[in-house]
């Protein structure tokens, strides 16, 4: 199914509130009287808001998630002596060193192809796209 066919309550986008509409002028003088008052009684009482929230986020210790000690003990390893003293040395790149494949070949598409015989090679490059 598609996102057109559902339901509109079903999506996740649009889910953003506009601006708040009161029923009448009158609710929305008490509205804005009763959060007045709130704010004046918070006041009063030397609440405020803001700032305890601020206060009680510096106070807070910082979450470190809590540490399964056998997990931490597994996770340890301890090196092996295999007894071999020196420098490690670099892997050597692999080359071909056999005589059947004359070379490689680019088919359609970039595909490498690999060449057994010179006849080949020309079939390959009158080849069309």
């Amino acid at each position: 199914m598609t996102m057109h066919i559902e339901h509109p309550a079903l999506t996740t986008t649009g889910k953003r509130k506009g601006k708040q509409k009161w029923a009448s002028a009158e609710h929305k003088r008490q509205s804005e009287k009763l959060d007045r008052d709130w704010h004046d009684l918070q006041k009063k009482w030397g609440v405020d808001a803001e700032a305890r929230k601020r206060t009680r986020a510096l106070k807070a210790k910082p979450y470190s998630a809590p540490v399964n000690p056998r997990v931490a003990e597994l996770r340890k390893f301890d090196s092996v002596d295999s007894g071999h003293k020196g420098a490690v040395t670099i892997k050597q790149t692999p080359h071909y060193t056999g005589t059947k494949i004359v070379g490689i070949g680019t088919m359609h598409k970039s595909n490498a192809v690999p060449i057994f015989s010179d006849q080949e090679a020309k079939d390959i490059s009158s080849m069309r796209r």
